[in-house]
C-alpha cells in the first residue's frame, strides 16, 4: 500500500513538474528579429537576460543586411568573454512580414531597420498583440506621427508595450546632470530662456563612417536617403528632443498639444563623394533612388544636418545634430549640453580639451558666491550616495563632476539597459504614466520640427 501511495506521490510531483514548466515557458519572453537593417538590432543581442528564450526567430529578406545582423550575431557568440548563447532561427522571403504575423513564433518584436516602413511595422504588431521595441526613430514625418498614435492607442487596447530605444538616457554624465538638475540647493530653479540664449541646449555631431563592435561599419545605401531613413532633424534629435522633457521634468506627463510650442527649424545637406559613399556601403554607384540628391554629377546630398528651436511649458530649448562623413583620427561622435539654472549651470562638453569623452561641468550662475561652494560640497553627498565614487574637482570656472572609469560603459552597453526596461514593463504588463504621452511629445516635435524646416 505505501509503496502504491510513493508512486501516486511521485507521478503528482512530476505532473506539478510539468505543469511548472508549461507556466515558466508560457512566461517565457521570446524575442522576434523583423528585417534587421539596421546594427542596433544586434546591439539588443549583444547580452543575454534572464527570462528571455535564447531561440530568436528572424523575419527578413534575403540580403547583405541580414547576413551582416547574423554575423554579428555570431560574433557575440562566440567571443572570449562572456559569449552570448542566442541560436537564430531565420525566414528568407518577400513575404516576411506577413509571415511573422502569421507564425507569431514569438512575443516581442525588436524592430531596427529602413524607417519608411518601421512606423506601418509598429502598428500592425501591436494590432497583432506583439509587444514592440523599435529602435529610434519609430517616425520620420507628420503622416506616419498620426499612424504612431493610433498604434500606441492600439496597445493600450491590447494590453502590450510599445517602447522605443532611448539609450542616451544611460550615459553617466547625462544621468548626473539630470541628478544634479533635481537638487535645488545645486542648480536652483530652471531659466526660462529665451530664443538666443536658450535654458537648455543639446547638440550632437555624428559621423556616416564608424567602428562597431571593432570592425567598421557598412551602412544600408539607403541610410543616406532621407525619405527612407529621415532627415536628421527627425532622426538623432529624437534622443535629443527626449533628454530635454527626461530631464526638465523628470516622470512628469508632457501634454504635446497644449505645452510645447515649435517656433523655428532649419536644415541643411552634408555633402558625401561617390568614393566616401563607397567606402561606408561597398557599392560602386549610387542607387537610382538616390539619383534625385546627386549634385555637381556624381556628389551626394544628404540632408542630415537640422536645428529645432522650441518652448516646453515656457521654457526655451534647442537641439541641434550635424552629420559629417568621418571623424577625425582619435575623436568620434560628439554631444554638447547645457542646462541653466537660477544657482548654477550643468554643461557637459567632449572636445579636445576632454579627450572627446563626455565631462560634466557645474558652474556658478551670476556672481561667485563663495557660500555656494559649502553648501555644494554638502549636497553633492547625495549624488555620491547614488553613485558612489564620484567627486568634484575644483577649477577656475567652477567644478568638473570627476566620474571613475566604470561608469563609462560606452553607447553599445546602453542598448543593454534600454532591453531590460523593456522587458521589466513587458513582465508588469505596464509602463510609468508618463512614458507613452511623452514618447508622443517627443514625436511631435521632432515631425512639427520637419514641417517647419521644409518651409
Amino acid at each position: 500500500m505505501k509503496s502504491k501511495l510513493l508512486i501516486l506521490s511521485l507521478l503528482a510531483l512530476a505532473g506539478c513538474k510539468d505543469t511548472q514548466d508549461e507556466k515558466n515557458a508560457n512566461q517565457m519572453i521570446k524575442l522576434i528579429t523583423l528585417d534587421p537593417g539596421h546594427f542596433h538590432a544586434a546591439l539588443v543581442q549583444k547580452s543575454m537576460y534572464p527570462g528571455v528564450d535564447s531561440v530568436v526567430h528572424v523575419y527578413a529578406p534575403e540580403g547583405e543586411e541580414l547576413t551582416s545582423h547574423l554575423e554579428m550575431i555570431a560574433q557575440y557568440n562566440s567571443r572570449p568573454d562572456d559569449p552570448t548563447k542566442w541560436k537564430e532561427e531565420v525566414y528568407r522571403g518577400g513575404d516576411y512580414f506577413e509571415k511573422m504575423l502569421a507564425d507569431k513564433a514569438g512575443n516581442a518584436v525588436v524592430l531596427a531597420g529602413n524607417n519608411q516602413k518601421k512606423t506601418d511595422y509598429i502598428k500592425r504588431s501591436v494590432d497583432a498583440g506583439l509587444n514592440v521595441l523599435a529602435d529610434k526613430p519609430m517616425v520620420i514625418d507628420a503622416a506616419a506621427f498620426e499612424v504612431l498614435k493610433q498604434a500606441f492607442q492600439s496597445a493600450a487596447a491590447k494590453k502590450v508595450v510599445l517602447y522605443d530605444i532611448m539609450t542616451e538616457r544611460y550615459e553617466i554624465s547625462t544621468m548626473l546632470q539630470r541628478e544634479l538638475s533635481m537638487i535645488p540647493e545645486i542648480f536652483g530653479a530652471l531659466e526660462k530662456g529665451s530664443p538666443d540664449n536658450p535654458a537648455v541646449t543639446k547638440e550632437s555631431v555624428h559621423h556616416f563612417y564608424k567602428f562597431v563592435s571593432g570592425n567598421p561599419l557598412k551602412r544600408p545605401a539607403w541610410f543616406m536617403d532621407v525619405s527612407q531613413e529621415g532627415e536628421g532633424i527627425v532622426d538623432v534629435t529624437t534622443h535629443l528632443v527626449d533628454l530635454v522633457q527626461w530631464e526638465c521634468f523628470p516622470e512628469q506627463i508632457i501634454d504635446y498639444q497644449k505645452e510645447i510650442q515649435v517656433n523655428s527649424a532649419k536644415r541643411s545637406s552634408t555633402e558625401m563623394t561617390l568614393s566616401q559613399f563607397t567606402a561606408i556601403t561597398k557599392l560602386n554607384s549610387f542607387p537610382d533612388y538616390l539619383k534625385k540628391d546627386i549634385i555637381k554629377d556624381s556628389v551626394l546630398n544628404v540632408f542630415s544636418n537640422g536645428e529645432i528651436n522650441y518652448t516646453l511649458r515656457g521654457v526655451h530649448a534647442k537641439v541641434s545634430v550635424k552629420w559629417a562623413y568621418k571623424a577625425p583620427e582619435g575623436t568620434g561622435d560628439t554631444h554638447y549640453s547645457i542646462m541653466r539654472g537660477t544657482k548654477a549651470n550643468l554643461i557637459i562638453k567632449q572636445g579636445a580639451e576632454q579627450q572627446y569623452k563626455p565631462a560634466l561641468y557645474i558652474e556658478q550662475a551670476g556672481k561667485a558666491d563663495a557660500a555656494y561652494e559649502a553648501i555644494l560640497t554638502a549636497k553633492f553627498k547625495s549624488v555620491q550616495d547614488k553613485f558612489p565614487g564620484v567627486t568634484l574637482k575644483k577649477l577656475a570656472k567652477g567644478w568638473e563632476v570627476v566620474i571613475p572609469e566604470k561608469y563609462k560603459e560606452g553607447h553599445e552597453a546602453h542598448f543593454a539597459h534600454v532591453t531590460e526596461k523593456f522587458l521589466e514593463y513587458v513582465k508588469k504588463g505596464d509602463m510609468p504614466a508618463w512614458e507613452v504621452p511623452n514618447m508622443i511629445a517627443k514625436y511631435y516635435t521632432t515631425t512639427k520640427g520637419l514641417e517647419l524646416a521644409r518651409k
